[in-house]
């Protein structure tokens, strides 16, 4: 299952399909209508503690990724939700963060590949 990235500020596109919000808090200064998200899955997103240990710091980026891995897998009703908005076509997973390599969405479209 291919998905693709794309920060959730920069322009929507018909290209997008299915524009997937997986973050757990609203894009900040972001209207719903720039947005243009289909879905919001904010219980897919790595939990309060876990995001705010992490601190987007690139030194803790592997056990990041560990961490949030083992939480996908305790959460599976939500992955499988996911995984069903997937099924219906072309998707976007968008994201809040501005660092584009280490950031949830990244870990969470590597955790779908591996499926």
């Amino acid at each position: 299952m291919k998905v693709a990235l794309k920060r959730v500020y920069e322009p929507p596109s018909d290209a997008d399909g299915t524009r997937i919000l997986v973050d757990r808090l609203w894009p900040r200064g972001l209207s719903k209508d720039k947005a243009r998200v289909d879905l919001w899955l904010k219980h897919i997103a790595p939990t309060t503690e876990l995001r705010q240990w992490f601190g987007h710091d690139p030194a803790k980026w592997t056990e990041f990724q560990h961490r949030y891995r083992a939480e996908l897998e305790a959460n599976g009703d939500v992955v499988s939700e996911l995984k069903a908005a997937l099924a219906d076509g072309s998707a976007t997973l968008v994201y809040g963060a501005r660092d584009e390599e280490h950031n949830d969405a990244v870990v969470l479209a590597a955790y779908l590949a591996d499926l």
